[in-house]
């Protein structure tokens, strides 16, 4: 039997950012995976506040210099990689001057919200698709944590839907207690658009882009769902498990969540 691919597409990972939910989980999921058998890949945006140096990141030349192009301007993609020794594991990190070099991750230091972290969020999720591909790595399965990898499932089910990469991949999405309360620009729908994205797509969107309607998105396609936080937002719970009825996983505590995870992974695939 083939060997499983997982891909891991989160926002943040400790030690490299500081311990939260995400980051620890995002730590510690990928290694548990791991150790059960299965091959990893892990992505996370290289956000200003990490020492490249203390962590001994460098920059994958042969994997950079490709540009994105989000509301008509372009961006340089640049790949850096890094290595948690303790766990045989690698990080590979989403880098751009314009979006990822400001010293904070998602708000200023008087707790202001970046105006662009719409685009920032679309960058670093093609920016992550484009990298896979140019490794030519296949995963069976792809794990998004957190709002800022949301359009994962989309782009993953419509724009690379036929691309050889990505084709027979799986989505799960976890999502976090971690909603952000300034609504995206009215724009938003037209920057995420993509090729084989429709204007229906992403109609939700054109509403109203806020926490609940990204996830409700997100969820639309994902073949499977993840409780990450003990709380999440009620109404991103219940469409999930009442208007979408997608494969749903339960909040896990510490002691379980690796292995519940692992057998909904199994359960995806199958």
């Amino acid at each position: 039997m083939a060997v499983k691919k997982i891909l891991f597409v989160t926002t943040e990972i400790s030690p490299y950012l500081a311990e939260t939910e995400m980051s620890v989980i995002a730590r510690q999921l990928p290694q548990g995976t791991h150790d059960r058998g299965k091959e990893i890949r892990t992505f996370m945006p290289k956000f200003g506040l990490i020492n490249e140096r203390r962590n001994q990141l460098h920059e994958v030349i042969r994997l950079s210099g490709m540009n994105l192009i989000i509301d008509d301007t372009d961006h340089p993609l640049i790949i850096k990689v890094a290595s948690i020794q303790a766990a045989r594991m690698q990080i590979y990190f989403i880098d751009n001057e314009d979006f990822f070099q400001r010293k904070h991750i998602l708000h200023d230091e008087e707790g202001n919200e970046f105006s662009d972290n719409d685009e920032r969020s679309i960058f670093y999720v093609r920016g992550v698709m484009e990298t896979v591909k140019k490794l030519r790595w296949i995963p069976d399965l792809i794990h998004c944590h957190g709002w800022m990898t949301a359009l994962t499932p989309l782009y993953i089910k419509k724009h690379y839907k036929g691309d050889p990469c990505f084709k027979n991949s799986k989505v799960v999405y976890s999502v976090y207690d971690d909603e952000f309360k300034q609504t995206f620009g009215e724009n938003f729908a037209n920057k995420a658009k993509v090729d084989g994205v429709s204007k229906d797509d992403l109609k939700t969107m054109e509403e109203k882009a806020d926490f609940e309607s990204l996830s409700k998105l997100a969820i639309d396609f994902s073949d499977g769902v993840i409780q990450g936080s003990a709380f999440i937002h009620p109404e991103v719970k219940r469409y999930a498990q009442e208007v979408k009825k997608v494969p749903f996983l339960e909040y896990q505590p510490e002691e379980t969540y690796i292995e519940a995870i692992n057998n909904f992974y199994d359960q995806i695939l199958q």
